[in-house]
């Protein structure tokens, strides 16, 4: 009995200390179909998230009250455009929808522009919602709200609605495009790990464990690691050109040199 006991408490205290990376593998993300089309499906929380590429159209089917959530990368510089549509059911009462942008912290970012929340009138076929973000920085004070390179979510839902029309079925296509705004966006200073989901527990273990990382997407040359930017020729043509216009002042004014002297008592 006694080995029993030693046992069960062994496998409990391994348990507790392995809960919260076990909880994340438990729930791993929608991606892409398996034929490597586009998604068609949305997770319902933050977690099952469902995964898409910039530039891929995301399709899902749901009812409306439901929250349809997906993610996708965005490195520094880059300033993403989430575009949705919603297609509405033939009778519907006038409803509001809302697109909502989170970053890697979960923090809601705000939109510079776009259309995020609209209202479709009584027997309206769609509604179509955009949300441009600020530019993603690289580094940010600990204090601030900028967003940091890592993974983003999408939340779509209803805000307001009738009684009547809830639970009735939609269709939604989302898209996420970004402009990379180049050595503008340039600060001093970056991210030691993205922010990704599982991070910090693929950290500790090898790059074979897969089952660690709930994230599978990335940048393809790898998230920051550059550190060129279009900043290095701006600042070596200005200097150039100051350099130009120091020479150019110089020649205007020295004059035709030192002046002949003028004999004394002419």
């Amino acid at each position: 009995m006694s080995i029993t006991r030693v046992l069960s408490a062994a496998l409990l205290a391994v348990g507790l200390a392995a809960g919260p990376a076990a909880a994340d593998d438990a729930s791993p993300s929608p991606s892409a179909s398996e034929d490597g089309g586009a998604p068609t499906q949305a997770g319902t929380s933050f977690r099952t998230a469902t995964e898409i590429d910039q530039g891929q159209q995301a399709t899902a089917s749901g009812s409306t009250g439901d929250y349809l959530y997906w993610s996708f990368p965005a490195d520094a510089g880059q300033r993403p455009d989430v575009k949705a549509t919603v297609k509405l059911p033939d009778s519907h009462g006038a409803q509001t929808w809302q697109i909502d942008v989170y970053d890697g912290l979960r923090r809601r970012q705000a939109c510079q522009y776009g259309a995020q929340s609209r209202t479709a009138a009584q027997g309206a076929a769609s509604v179509q919602l955009a949300c441009v973000t600020r530019t993603v920085r690289a580094w940010s004070e600990p204090w601030a709200n900028d967003p940091l390179p890592g993974t983003y979510y999408v939340r779509l839902t209803a805000v307001d609605l009738g009684n009547a029309d809830l639970g009735q079925p939609v269709s939604a296509e989302v898209q996420v495009d970004s402009k990379d705004i180049g050595g503008a966006a340039a600060v001093d200073g970056s991210l030691a790990k993205p922010l990704v989901p599982g991070i910090a527990v693929s950290a500790e273990k090898s790059d074979d464990d897969k089952a660690a990382v709930l994230s599978s997407f990335g940048s393809d040359d790898g998230w920051s690691s550059g550190w060129w930017t279009d900043r290095w020729v701006w600042t070596g043509i200005s200097g150039v050109l100051a350099a130009l216009a120091g020479i150019g002042g110089y020649a205007l004014t020295r004059g035709a040199g030192r002046p002949h002297r003028v004999p004394p008592g002419a």
